[in-house]
C-alpha cells in the first residue's frame, strides 16, 4: 500500500516539476535572492565558545565571578626580550608605543614602565601614596640603567607582571575596555589599530614586539576562521568538479553540477544570516560540506539519466524516470545524512545546536536544488552525445566490481577474519583514546600568534586565566589577618606547580604595603606581623589611592576575593591532576564552614565543557545509530537485517577511533563529531545496496546470491564514485592551518573509505552467509516502502 502511494507521488512529483519547468526556476532564482539578503545578518564570533550549558554549575560559579570582577580576560600582552630595548632611544619609544596604545577609546589603561606607579609612605601624612617611577623622561643610559635596576631588583610586587628578572623581557599591559571585549569592535581595533602601532614600532626601532593574551588570541583565531572560509569553498570546488568531471567527462555536466552547489552555498550564508547564528569554527565548515555532499546528489541524478538516455533515447522519458525512480533513494540517503548531523541538536551547547540545525537544513536544501535544477536545465537541452556515455562502460571500474565481487565468493572466511582483527585491534586502539580540554590545541602552529603564546608561556608562565574565588561569608572579611595568611597558603601551592604562573591577589598589595611601610625595602615585602598589622592597615584606610587598588582583587564590599593564575597548555589529564591539587589544598586552607571557594576561568570552563561535550557527542552519535536501526526496521522489518546493516557502518567508526588511539590523536570537540557525520553518510551506501538488493531479490523470486552479486554489480559503480569525491571531498579540510579542522577532515574521509568497502565487501558477505536466517519471503514480501520500484537502478 504505502509502496504504491509513494510510487504515485513521485511520478506526480515528476510531471509537476517538468510542467512547471521557469516557474520553479523562478522561484528557486527568487529565494536565493531572497536568502542572499540576509547575508548582511552574517556575523561572525567575537566570543570565546562556552560549551556548557547556561544552567551547569561550572557556568554559574564563572558568571557570578564575572559580574563581581567583570571580564577576566581583557588583557592583552605585549613584550620584548632584546637587550636593546634598554638604549635610551629605544626606551624612549617604548614609553611613547605605550601612550598611544592607552589614547584609544577602546583601552580601559596601560600598565607600563612609562606609567607605572611606586607604592610609598607619606611620612608627614601618615598613609601611603602612589608616586610615578619614571618622574621625567630618561636622556642617558646611566638614568635607565638605575631606573631598569631599581625597577627590577627593589619592586617585587611587578615581578612576573611587568618583567622577567632572569631573561630582562619587558612586558605592557593593555586592558580592554570591559563592554568591548566580546563585540566586533575589539576585532576591529586590534586587526587595524594596534598592529598598525606594533608595525610602527618595530620598523623605528627594529625590535621584536611579541603579543598574546585572551582577545589577541581570539582576534587573530577568528581571523584564520574568516580567511580559511573561503579556500575551503574553492578548494571543494576545485576537487569536487575536477573528480566529477574524470568520471564523466562531461564539461556541461560539470557546470550544472557546480551550479547546483554554488546555489547550495548561498543558501547555506543565507540561512545562517535568517537565523542570525554567529560563524564558528564549526559553522564555518558547512558551505564546503554542502558541496561535497551535494556532489553525490548531483552523480546519482546525473548517471541515472545518462543510462536512461542509452537504453531508450526518450529524453523526455529519461528525465521523467531520474525524479520518480531515484528522487526517494536520493531523499532518504539525505534524510540520513542530515539525521547524523541532526542529532546534534539534543545537545546543550549552543555551539553544536546551530551547527546541527544550519547543516541539517541545508542538506536537505541541496537535495531539493539537485531535484529540480538537474531535471529542468537538462530539459533545455539536446541529448548527451555519445562521448558523455563512455563511462558507463569503463573497464577500470568493471574491474574494480569483479575484484570486489571475487572477494564476496572466494574469500568470504578471510573478510570475516580480516574484520575481527580490526574490531580487536581497534578496541585496543580506542582505550589508548586521551581526551583534550585545552583552548589553543586546535590553533595553527604555524601562526605567529601561536608562536607568541609559547614565548608568554616559557618567559611568563601561560596566558589562560585560572581563578579562586574565596568568599569569606562577612564583609570586609578578605582583609583580616587570618584571611590573609590562607591566601598566601594557598599562593605557596599554586608558586609550586610548575605549569602555573606566580599568582596575584590582594596579598601582593598587602605585601606591597608592609615594604612601603619600612621605606620599599625588598626584604620586607611579606605579609605584616600580627602587631605590624595594626600600623600598616591604619595607614591603608588612610590612603586616597587604596579603594583604587584594591578593586582589581577584592570586591566592592570586602567580602571576597579574588586571585589570579595563568596556565601553560598542558594535558587534560595533567590539567585535571593541578586542578584536584588545587581543591585538596583548599579543602585543607579553608574551612568550609567559614569561608566558600571555587576555582573558575576561561582556561577550566573549556575543559569542562570538552568534557560535558563528548559526553552530548555520545548520546547523540548513539541517537544517530537508533534512528538508522528505526529507519531499516521500518524498511525490513527484520531484526537480524538491522544487525546486518549496522554491522559494516559500525565497524569503520570503531577502526577510525581505534587509529585516533594509536596515532595520539584526542577526544575534542572537533574529532568527535567525525562519527555522528561519518555515520549519516556512510549509511547512504548501505540503504542504496539494500534496495537494490531487495529488489533483485523480489526479480529473481527469492534466489539470494544472484540477487547479491546483481546488487554488487548494479550498485558498485555508483558507491565507488560517490565514495571517491566524499573521500577527497573531506580530504581538502585536511589545507586547514588548524588542527581540529585537520583531523575531522581526515578522520571523515578514512572512515568513508572504510565503510565504502565495507558495505562492498562485508555486507553482501553477511548477506550470503545468513542467507537462510534472513531471506525469507514473509519477511521480505511486505516492504514497507520502494526506495526503488522494480527493475530499476540506484544510478
Amino acid at each position: 500500500m504505502v509502496a504504491k502511494l509513494t510510487q504515485g507521488f513521485w511520478a506526480k512529483t515528476a510531471r509537476i516539476i517538468l510542467r512547471n519547468r521557469v516557474v520553479i526556476l523562478l522561484l528557486v532564482a527568487a529565494f536565493t535572492v531572497f536568502l542572499g539578503m540576509q547575508w548582511q545578518h552574517m556575523r561572525f564570533s567575537s566570543s570565546q565558545a562556552n560549551l556548557l550549558p547556561d544552567d551547569h554549575p561550572v557556568n554559574q560559579e564563572y558568571q557570578s565571578f564575572l559580574s563581581q570582577f567583570g571580564e577576566e580576560g581583557n588583557a592583552v600582552v605585549l613584550a620584548v626580550r632584546d637587550s636593546a630595548l634598554f638604549q635610551p632611544n629605544n626606551f624612549k619609544r617604548w614609553n611613547k608605543f605605550s601612550k598611544q596604545l592607552g589614547a584609544f577609546p577602546e583601552v580601559d589603561f596601560v600598565l607600563s614602565t612609562d606609567n607605572l606607579q611606586e607604592l610609598i609612605k607619606d611620612n608627614e601624612k601618615q598613609e601611603f601614596v602612589l608616586q610615578p617611577l619614571l618622574k621625567k623622561e630618561l636622556e642617558s643610559q646611566f638614568e635607565i640603567d638605575s631606573i631598569t635596576r631599581h625597577l627590577f631588583n627593589n619592586m617585587p610586587f611587578y615581578d612576573n607582571l611587568l618583567y622577567n628578572k632572569e631573561s630582562r623581557t619587558l612586558r605592557t599591559v593593555m586592558y580592554l575596555d570591559k563592554d568591548i571585549v566580546n563585540t566586533s569592535v575589539r576585532k576591529d581595533f586590534i586587526l587595524k589599530d594596534m598592529i598598525h602601532l606594533v608595525s610602527s614600532f618595530e620598523e623605528e626601532t627594529g625590535l621584536d614586539v611579541h603579543i598574546s593574551g585572551m582577545p589577541y588570541v581570539r582576534t587573530m583565531n577568528s581571523q584564520n576562521i574568516i580567511d580559511e572560509i573561503g579556500k575551503f569553498i574553492l578548494a571543494a570546488l576545485g576537487v569536487t568538479s575536477l573528480i566529477f568531471f574524470f568520471f564523466f567527462r562531461s564539461v556541461r555536466a560539470t557546470i550544472i553540477s557546480m551550479c547546483v552547489v554554488i546555489i547550495g552555498v548561498m543558501w547555506a550564508f543565507g540561512i545562517l544570516g535568517l537565523l542570525q547564528y554567529e560563524i564558528t569554527v564549526l559553522t564555518a565548515l558547512i558551505p564546503p560540506l554542502i558541496i561535497v555532499i551535494g556532489i553525490p546528489n548531483c552523480i546519482f541524478l546525473i548517471n541515472k539519466y545518462q543510462q536512461e538516455v542509452k537504453k531508450h533515447g526518450n529524453q523526455a522519458l529519461s528525465l521523467q524516470r531520474v525524479i520518480s525512480k531515484i528522487g526517494n533513494a536520493t531523499l532518504m540517503t539525505n534524510m540520513t545524512t542530515a539525521s547524523g548531523f541532526a542529532t546534534f541538536i539534543i545537545t546543550d551547547s549552543k555551539l553544536l545546536k546551530e551547527f546541527g540545525i544550519v547543516a541539517s537544513i541545508n542538506i536537505i536544501g541541496i537535495f531539493i536544488l539537485s531535484l529540480l535544477i538537474i531535471p529542468i536545465v537538462y530539459s533545455f537541452m539536446s541529448l548527451p552525445k555519445t562521448k558523455h556515455l563512455r563511462h558507463l562502460n569503463k573497464r577500470w571500474i568493471d574491474a574494480f566490481v569483479s575484484w570486489m565481487e571475487g572477494i564476496v565468493r572466494n574469500q568470504r572466511v578471510a573478510v570475516y577474519i580480516v574484520s575481527i582483527a580490526l574490531l580487536v585491534v581497534s578496541i585496543i586502539g580506542i582505550y589508548q583514546i586521551d581526551i583534550s580540554g585545552s583552548p589553543i590545541e586546535d590553533m595553527p602552529k604555524n601562526a605567529e600568534f601561536f608562536k607568541d603564546i609559547r614565548f608568554f608561556e616559557e618567559e611568563f608562565d601561560g596566558i589562560m586565566p585560572v581563578e579562586i574565588v574565596v568568599d569569606t561569608k562577612s564583609p570586609k572579611g578578605v582583609l583580616k589577618p587570618a584571611t590573609l595568611k590562607r591566601i598566601d597558603r594557598l599562593g605557596a601551592v599554586v608558586e609550586e606547580i610548575p605549569e602555573l604562573s606566580k599568582p596575584v591577589s590582594v596579598v601582593n598589595l598587602v605585601k606591597y604595603s608592609k615594604q612601603a611601610f619600612y621605606n620599599g625595602i625588598p626584604k620586607y615585602y611579606q605579609l605584616p606581623t600580627s602587631q605590624e598589622n595594626t600600623f600598616i592597615m591604619d595607614v591603608a584606610r588612610k590612603s586616597s589611592d587604596n579603594g583604587n587598588l584594591l578593586k582589581s582583587f577584592v570586591d566592592t564590599t570586602g567580602q571576597t576575593a579574588r586571585m589570579t593564575t595563568f596556565m601553560r597548555d598542558v594535558k587534560t589529564d595533567r590539567m585535571e591532576e593541578i586542578e584536584q591539587r588545587l581543591l585538596e589544598n583548599i579543602a585543607k586552607i579553608f574551612p568550609k564552614e567559614r569561608y566558600t571557594v571555587y576555582m573558575t576561568g576561561s582556561a577550566l570552563l573549556f575543559l569542562k565543557g570538552t568534557k560535558y561535550l563528548v559526553k552530548n557527542l555520545i548520546m547523540s552519535l548513539a541517537l544517530a545509530i537508533g534512528l538508522i536501526a528505526l529507519f531499516m526496521a521500518y524498511l525490513f522489518r527484520s531484526f537480524r537485517m538491522i544487525i546486518i546493516s549496522l554491522i559494516p557502518n559500525l565497524l569503520p567508526l570503531l577502526v577510525t577511533a581505534g587509529i585516533m588511539g594509536f596515532v595520539g590523536v584526542p577526544i575534542k570537540p572537533s574529532t568527535i563529531l567525525v562519527f555522528s557525520i561519518a555515520f549519516g553518510i556512510s549509511v547512504d551506501d548501505t540503504i542504496h545496496f539494500l534496495a537494490k538488493y531487495r529488489q533483485e531479490l523480489t526479480s529473481s523470486k527469492w534466489k539470494i546470491e544472484k540477487s547479491v552479486y546483481a546488487a554488487l554489480r548494479e550498485t558498485g559503480v555508483s558507491m565507488f564514485y560517490t565514495s571517491i569525491v566524499l573521500f577527497f571531498g573531506f580530504s581538502v579540510f585536511v589545507i586547514s592551518n588548524f588542527g581540529g579542522t585537520v583531523a575531522l577532515g581526515s578522520l571523515v574521509s578514512a572512515t568513508l573509505l572504510f565503510a565504502m568497502l565495507a558495505n562492498l565487501i562485508l555486507l553482501p558477505s553477511l548477506l550470503l552467509s545468513l542467507e537462510k536466517s534472513i531471506a525469507n519471503k514473509e519477511v521480505l514480501k511486505k516492504p514497507q516502502i520502494d526506495i526503488l520500484p522494480k527493475g530499476e537502478d540506484t544510478v
